[in-house]
């Protein structure tokens, strides 16, 4: 029997059996990773660059961009580094610092994906109040807001998971430490506990949820009542990517946690990790990219500028 006090260290997961399906992990993760650091890093260059992109909308992409990129440098370096030197350990304290990163990054996502969600609502139901609802100082506020209430639930999360006494080894189920993982490990882990740990966290993602139903629910009523088809397009083409990125959010998320255990295993368990941890930081970019001719024009202009200096 161990128990927390004697564990220095956790195994990882695997992700292959082979050197040569390790050296192939290592590559598909790097170029992931490359993708979502690049996408996501010109995003920020260029909101921060470009002064026509000063506005609530683009303020809250930067800082999705910030979750996306924090997101992916939590899991996906040390992944790489086992993969490449073919090891499988992870210290107690780093192993810590991951969950309460992972939590961190990926509630505040949600929560700034709400606040997006709030914008777009603003901006299509009550644009005569949009420079009075959302002025640089309630954007900063909403900003600073999220970033604070995905600290203390990552803060929660973490402590309550790592106080329980683990007996049950030291082997995680997963290539990056996560909390459910952890849990397993317990001997005093409970629903009630469970429940206890997620209740914050809970809590703060059924209240997003309903709130972007509901501000969808009104933004499809506002567009609908436009007269012009054109005018209807416009609209529907400021929400698409928002859409789109929340869709994928919730959709990969829900899969992870929700699935049945009946078709968890060995080998489904990391791919679906790798659809929810991995993808969605290196897509946003590329789909709030694709559908907004602003952002577009102003990473056209970043990297003219890069090339011509």
């Amino acid at each position: 029997m161990s128990n927390s006090s004697s564990i220095r260290h956790f195994l990882l997961l695997a992700l292959a059996d082979t050197r040569q399906l390790q050296l192939l992990h290592f590559c598909l993760l790097l170029g992931i990773s490359l993708a979502a650091l690049l996408g996501n890093g010109l995003i920020i260059s260029a909101v921060a660059c470009g002064h026509h992109l000063h506005t609530p909308m683009f303020f809250f992409l930067l800082n999705l961009a910030l979750s996306d990129l924090g997101s992916i440098c939590t899991t996906v370096p040390k992944a790489m580094h086992n993969s490449l030197w073919d090891t499988s350990t992870i210290s107690y304290s780093a192993c810590a610092a991951q969950v309460f990163l992972l939590v961190f990054f990926t509630e505040a996502e949600f929560s700034l994906l709400t606040i997006m969600c709030y914008d777009r609502y603003v901006s299509i139901c009550k644009p005569l109040h949009y420079g009075t609802l959302l002025g640089s100082r309630a954007c900063a506020h909403m900003a600073a807001a999220a970033w604070a209430s995905a600290f203390l639930n990552a803060l929660l999360h973490t402590a309550n998971t790592f106080s329980l006494p683990l007996c049950k080894g030291n082997a995680l189920g997963q290539f990056f430490s996560e909390e459910p993982q952890i849990l397993k490990l317990s001997c005093a882990y409970s629903t009630f506990r469970k429940l206890w740990i997620s209740l914050f966290g809970v809590c703060l993602a059924f209240g997003c949820f309903v709130f972007i139903v509901f501000s969808y629910v009104q933004i499809f009523r506002a567009v609908l009542r436009i007269p012009s088809e054109q005018g209807r397009h416009k609209a529907f083409s400021t929400c698409l990517p928002h859409l789109a990125v929340v869709s994928l959010f919730l959709s990969t998320g829900t899969f992870a946690y929700l699935k049945p255990p009946s078709i968890s295993s060995p080998s489904l368990d990391p791919a679906v990790s790798v659809l929810y941890s991995l993808v969605p930081p290196a897509l946003n970019p590329l789909i709030y990219s694709l559908r907004n001719q602003e952002l577009k024009d102003a990473l056209r202009k970043l990297m003219t500028g890069f090339f011509h200096n």
